[in-house]
């Protein structure tokens, strides 16, 4: 048996005349849509597998097929006679393209074999003349397909041999998803083999000789340059050699050890740049370690993809498309990077700043590219500070991103260009129009995929352009709320029955009722100095956070806000909430009071102006309809009517003007927090309400005059007793002029048996309603008309918004770049254009 091992990850060509089998060998080994068939491709243009007349048009079809599954990272075999050079080609370039490597499979069938086959096909009625051209060019070609470009050409030169070969699928060298370390990533280290000794006692490994082990398992991984400049570069090499030789270390090469592996090839090249140190140095060692050297060199991978696709280390580093390809060109990146094709004032090549474009979910670590300190760059870090010249030996732990560093004994080589940072291009950690237009499909961690379609996505461009506040502080925007099911009784609209009733049905035992603030949703996003916000956030001075609205607007003008932080951080330092988290900043989901801070004409011109023009037209035609009555005209059922319609618009009146009251400033306004959403480094969507509200208590203890308190109870969903003291609740909010309350699970964030349960479902009184649904809206025939609404959009629109806002919140404690936690706050802002009745 023979067998046969392809890179999991390529274009395979099989090759054969026509007969020889390659449909069928295909059908064997590989998956239905693995296989990409040039009679299939003339099926699909012309209806007929055998018309060659459209034989240009299928191979255009098969090209374009093959290169969206190579562009998906997807093993792709071509099913054509691919006897012709001319048709090799064009795969070959389409490998090149994608960055694949390209396999050619043989199938050498005896002719009598092939045109025998074709006799007992009647769909093939070209003569035996086709088979042998093809044969004639087949073994014309089979000497130089290793030539043309094919990575590995398998030949199977008999039936027998066809019919006995196994298929497996190896790895890529550079795939290592399966290791999930965790890592200590160094950058490059040039000869310093003391200060890499020190670096690595460090981070907790113990040192030898030829080898370092960590307690508990951690691993290294060098991202090349461990050779020239420095003082002792086969230290350097021996410790890493022998770290990989045991497993303790994983790594890349450098341009540097692509240089010396020519240099010990006898290759000519440009002995500088400290290469003469190191072959220097070699020569002073046994003969059999340079031996080792170049062997180990040589054997280094480009690059690494490791834990699950979300780490690549390269030594220059390497934009996404690059990612698990190998080829020519991903090599030369991930070891010199790309350059503008000019030089600069020290002869030395531009650089293009990939890292600045960089779109990509996994972080990349790299080096090549000496900077005085390292920084985040779109999930991206160089890990080369210099140490040759003076500056710092780094490292990375992974996953914890945590830098460590030791400082240079000396400067051992002198650098060329000073070691100063260089000046972007463009903002690296800026947004870019393409991140959010068009359809864009969000990869949440609790709710799947959530698409958002084109045009709501631009409506949300304009919003966020025109009137929101820069990206940096809007690092999370609150979704919607479900309201609970429509009440079967016969005056009302809501009830909690239905919320601890639906919450029973998920599953959740314990609720928190929380009562509605007569205010506006307010996220506060609080840093604790100056320094802070602009190291963490970017800001520009004299700006500390951010107080804003669901639609990411700022309630106040920059005086006010700073102001309201101010007094924010005073009560959060007395509440010793800064230390405990140990954060430099804060989250917080809050309420803002009162309603006509925010919805000030929206009171006037809508709320006001309707209630003054039916108190004041109702009563008129009260009286009229009165007198009309007493001079015997039969107006009794619209009198009646426009009686009830005038109680209705002064109990309209009241229901807005508990909305309202004085404030100069920020006299009068108060805020009512109710979670902490995120600290630096960690999110509290999985802590329990009564934790959020204690803390939120402890900022109402420190400034009683600018925080207040939310009110809770706890209901048991299985408990009628419970669950009727919920209900008396509600009542007495609602009854005293009360909003109503949001029913929340205990736990925080629940997973019922349907997936992801709604993360609160509101309640909301009698008399606030008539803010919605208007006046009138209880009459008997008006409250059956609204009591027929449905809720199944607006209940998914809830738990879309809710995933996408833990996703940036989850996003913004990792430090994940500015445009992919803006990418799921986007997509909420996006979601509230979508058509759901607004009086839900």
């Amino acid at each position: 048996m023979t067998g046969i091992a392809i890179p999991e990850l390529s274009l395979v060509a099989l090759v054969g005349v026509s007969g020889s089998g390659k449909s069928t060998f295909a059908a064997q080994h590989f998956g239905r849509f693995e296989v990409v068939s040039s009679d299939f491709c003339r099926g699909l243009v012309a209806d007929d597998e055998n018309d060659q007349t459209v034989s240009a048009a299928a191979f255009d079809v098969l090209h374009y097929i093959a290169g969206k599954r190579l562009e998906g990272g997807r093993l792709t075999v071509v099913d054509a006679t691919n006897v012709q050079r001319d048709a090799r080609r064009q795969l070959l370039d389409l490998a090149r393209a994608h960055d694949v490597l390209p396999v050619a499979i043989v199938l050498d069938v005896p002719e009598s074999v092939c045109l025998e086959r074709n006799r007992n096909r009647p769909d093939r009625d070209f003569g035996p003349h086709v088979v042998r051209r093809q044969r004639d060019q087949l073994r014309r070609s089979l000497k130089g397909l290793a030539k043309e470009g094919f990575r590995q050409v398998h030949v199977l030169r008999s039936i027998d041999e066809i019919e006995a070969v196994t298929i497996t699928r190896e790895r890529l060298y550079n795939d290592r998803r399966d290791e999930h370390g965790p890592f200590d990533v160094i950058g490059d280290v040039h000869g310093c083999r003391s200060e890499l000794v020190s670096l690595l006692e460090r981070l907790g490994y113990v040192v030898t000789d030829d080898d370092a082990v960590h307690p508990e398992g951690r691993r290294v991984i060098f991202l090349g340059d461990l050779v020239d400049r420095g003082p002792d570069s086969p230290g350097v090499l021996r410790l890493a050699m022998g770290m990989t030789a045991t497993g303790h270390a994983l790594a890349v090469p450098g341009n540097h050890e692509h240089k010396l592996i020519r240099a010990l090839d006898g290759k000519q090249v440009k002995i500088g740049h400290g290469l003469a140190e190191t072959l220097a140095q070699l020569e002073r060692q046994p003969p059999e370690f340079t031996v080792a050297v170049r062997e180990w060199c040589r054997g280094l991978v480009s690059h690494l993809v490791l834990d699950d696709g979300k780490l690549v280390v390269a030594h220059a580093g390497l934009k996404e498309a690059y990612h698990g390809r190998a080829s020519g060109r991903v090599r030369s990146f991930a070891l010199y990077g790309d350059t503008t094709g000019e030089t600069d004032e020290f002869g030395l090549p531009v650089r293009y700043p990939w890292a600045n474009d960089y779109r990509g979910r996994a972080m990349v670590l790299y080096g090549h590219t000496p900077t005085p300190e390292p920084e985040w760059v779109n999930n991206t870090m160089c890990l080369d500070t210099g140490c040759v010249f003076g500056g710092h030996l780094t490292a990375l732990r992974y996953p914890e991103r945590e830098v460590v560093q030791v400082p240079a004994e000396r400067v051992w080589y002198e650098p060329v260009k000073p070691l100063v940072p260089s000046a972007p291009v463009c903002g690296g950690d800026e947004l870019d129009l393409t991140d959010v237009l068009g359809k864009r499909v969000v990869e949440t961690a609790h709710h799947g995929r959530v698409t958002v379609r084109a045009e709501n996505a631009a409506g949300a461009l304009e919003v966020m352009s025109r009137f929101a506040l820069h990206p940096r502080w809007l690092p999370y925007l609150p979704p919607t709320m479900a309201p609970v099911a429509t009440s079967p009784l016969p005056d009302l609209l809501e009830h909690p029955a239905e919320a601890f009733a639906a919450f029973a049905a998920d599953g959740v035992g314990e609720v928190v009722c929380e009562e509605k603030h007569m205010g506006s949703r307010a996220v506060l996003l609080v840093c604790r100095d100056a320094e802070t916000a602009a190291r963490r956030f970017g800001a520009p001075a004299g700006e500390t956070g951010a107080v804003y609205t669901r639609t990411g607007r700022s309630f106040f003008p920059p005086a006010l806000t700073e102001q309201l932080l101010g007094d924010v951080r005073a009560a959060v330092s007395a509440a010793g909430l800064w230390d405990e988290p140990a954060t430099g900043w804060l989250l917080l989901d809050a309420e803002l009071l009162p309603w006509s801070v925010k919805a000030g004409p929206l009171l006037r011109d809508q709320y006001a102006a309707v209630g003054a023009a039916a108190r004041s037209a109702l009563p008129a035609a009260v009286t009229a309809l009165s007198a009309a009555a007493a001079r015997g005209l039969d107006v009794a059922a619209l009198l009646d009517r426009t009686r009830s319609r005038a109680v209705n618009a002064d109990a309209f009146a009241a229901a807005y003007r508990r909305y309202v009251w004085p404030v100069d400033g920020l006299d009068g306004v108060q805020v009512a927090p109710f979670q902490l959403l995120a600290t630096e480094g960690a999110t509290y969507h999985d802590r329990p309400h009564a934790w959020h509200l204690e803390l939120a208590d402890r900022l109402v203890a420190a400034d009683p005059v600018r925080f207040r308190p939310t009110r809770r109870l706890r209901v048991s969903t299985s408990s009628p007793e419970s669950v009727a003291a919920g209900v008396e609740w509600w009542a007495s909010l609602t009854g005293d002029g009360g909003e109503g309350m949001v029913v929340k699970p205990a736990a925080g964030l629940v997973r019922g048996r349907k997936g992801l349960v709604q993360p609160g479902l509101k309640v909301r009184g009698r008399e606030y309603l008539r803010l919605i649904y208007g006046p009138d809206y209880t009459e008997p025939a008006n409250l059956a008309r609204l009591k027929d609404r449905g809720l199944g959009h607006k209940r998914s629109l809830a738990l879309r918004e809710y995933a996408l806002g833990l996703e940036a919140l989850e996003r913004l404690a990792r430090s994940e770049p500015l445009w992919r936690v803006h990418e799921p706050v986007f997509a909420v802002l996006a979601l509230e254009s979508e058509p759901v009745d607004p009086r839900l």
